[in-house]
């Protein structure tokens, strides 16, 4: 059964991977605490994605089906090929969460983690809701942090994602929503956007100073090489160590 493999029960890394070779051994220098991210937005239908994520999931213990670069357009998608596979983690933007909760229900894939994109806002204690394709494109939806992991949870969502942060940007903002995560029972939350080796030990220690038990930053870019694609597994090695620094 897929699953995230949490650092001492605190902390993962969500990485992406050039291929099924390139997440092993990430996956191996991770010392398995690594979810790979599989996205969606790279296949032309659900079912070639239902196929190539299957093929990943017999190689790979712990995906994570993405949307790519927070992409609403792939939010049913994302939610339909999770349903069908049931992959350790999926990624929804806060409108979505609902939708894959259900269809994950629906074919027995419960143990799926499922997240809910909320955005910066500037304002510490409150984020933007409306990252859904729709409501995108509207009137921004901000709410107080509290109200919007309660209606998460309403949703069945299981995490908080917080992007774009902008790496250290956002600091302060991502201390209050990890803080009305813990307050509300939330177990999981997801920095995501600009984090890199040199910022992931402050963005690591203010989500865990705030209370949430279980935290999963997403680094992509930052550990990815450029002219090959493959995500660095020496990068990996000092992420954890980091990683065991602070937990």
């Amino acid at each position: 059964m897929q699953q995230i493999n949490f650092y001492r029960q605190r902390v993962a890394i969500n990485v992406l991977a050039k291929d099924i070779a390139n997440a092993r051994e990430i996956g191996e220098a991770a010392e398995g605490h690594a979810v790979i991210g599989v996205l969606s937005a790279q296949f032309a239908s659900v079912e070639e994605g239902v196929r190539e994520v299957k093929r990943w999931a017999a190689e790979v213990p712990s995906l994570s089906v993405g949307l790519g670069a927070g992409d609403p357009a792939q939010s049913a998608r994302a939610a339909m090929i999770a349903s069908a596979v049931h992959p350790a983690h999926v990624n929804q933007t806060f409108t979505g969460c609902g939708f894959a909760a259900g269809a994950l229900a629906a074919t027995g894939g419960e143990k799926t983690r499922i997240n809910a994109l909320v955005s910066p806002t500037g304002t510490p204690g409150e984020v933007l809701i409306s990252t859904g394709i729709s409501s995108s494109r509207g009137t921004p939806a901000r709410v107080s942090c509290d109200a919007a992991v309660r209606m998460m949870q309403d949703m069945g969502a299981h995490a908080a994602k917080f992007f774009p942060m902008g790496g250290e940007r956002s600091l302060a903002e991502l201390h209050a929503l990890a803080t009305a995560a813990a307050r509300n029972g939330m177990m999981l939350i997801e920095p995501t956007g600009g984090i890199d080796l040199d910022n992931i030990g402050i963005i690591l220690q203010t989500c865990l100073q705030a209370g949430v038990p279980r935290v999963m930053p997403h680094i992509y870019s930052a550990i990815i090489d450029p002219q090959t694609g493959r995500t660095r597994p020496e990068d990996v090695v000092r992420l954890m160590a980091l990683v065991k620094e602070i937990v």
